[in-house]
């Protein structure tokens, strides 16, 4: 079901991971990423996924939850395997029917860009979404992007509409499994017919989608007129953000990970 899908949710909690700073949290989610694409052996691999699951871990988040998010993208993760493993040559032949051709650098491929895409889920998703509320995520992008006030970058207008986006994912899931339920329930058929059958079947589904997207978004810009809203400019906050030993633990750990990485890419 589509509402299984928990990207973009916010899970309150009080682990290790929730109260990091969030400016902090964005930094790591850069540091992990630089790590993620550093990874090119089987071991360094195995040890970036084993670090996701890590991550998992310290939030406290229910691993069923955090899984179900990627089903979002489980279709590309196999679009992208089908394309290394029949596109991708190598030294190394392992199965040979007629223009298809499997080498085992394919196989190897396909499998470290789907090891690549879980263990970027799972920690950017948990790192930051899942563990981080909307205004403090608001508040750490505020003042990491700050600089660019410089050159005159609307940088609050653009933090907030960054968490407002990531925000409404659940909710456009939430509302589009409601309305597929209800088109259902009328009889619509979304699982047999052609390629273009099943397309039209969804007309039905995206024009109600769209307007509650657009009702949704006019109902709170509202509610944020009616709260005196009126951008960045001379804002106060309630909650002041401060960098704790946690904060710096948990970077130097992670700075050691990513050398842990390239040494094992040396090594191996």
């Amino acid at each position: 079901m589509l509402r299984d899908i928990t990207l973009g949710q916010y899970f309150p909690g009080n682990s290790i991971l929730h109260r990091l700073d969030p400016r902090m949290k964005i930094f790591l989610i850069v540091l992990y990423i630089v790590t993620i694409f550093a990874a090119n052996t089987p071991v360094s691999f195995a040890l970036v996924l084993a670090s996701a699951f890590v991550l998992l871990f310290l939030s406290k988040i229910p691993p069923k939850l955090v899984l179900g998010g990627l089903k979002a993208v489980f279709v590309i993760m196999a679009f992208t395997a089908i394309i290394n493993i029949f596109w991708t040559s190598g030294e190394e032949l392992w199965l040979e029917a007629g223009p298809i051709k499997i080498y085992r650098e394919g196989v190897e491929y396909a499998i470290f860009m789907i090891v690549r895409v879980v263990a970027l889920i799972i920690g950017s998703s948990v790192l930051l979404t899942y563990t981080t509320s909307p205004i403090a995520l608001t508040d750490g992008l505020e003042r990491v992007l700050s600089p660019l006030k410089v050159l005159h970058v609307p940088v609050h207008e653009f933090s907030m509409m960054m968490t407002i986006a990531l925000r409404f994912i659940p909710t456009l899931i939430e509302e589009t499994d409601k309305i597929i339920s209800a088109q259902k329930a009328r009889g619509t058929d979304f699982s047999s017919g052609t390629l273009t059958e099943r397309a039209k079947a969804l007309i039905p589904v995206m024009v109600p989608l769209f307007v509650s997207a657009f009702h949704r978004a006019d109902e709170l810009a509202v509610a944020m007129e009616c709260r005196c809203y009126r951008g960045g400019e001379g804002r106060t906050r309630m909650t002041r953000l401060h960098l704790h030993a946690r904060d710096f633990i948990v970077l130097i750990a992670h700075i050691a990970f990513l050398a842990l990485i390239i040494a094992m890419n040396l090594i191996f």
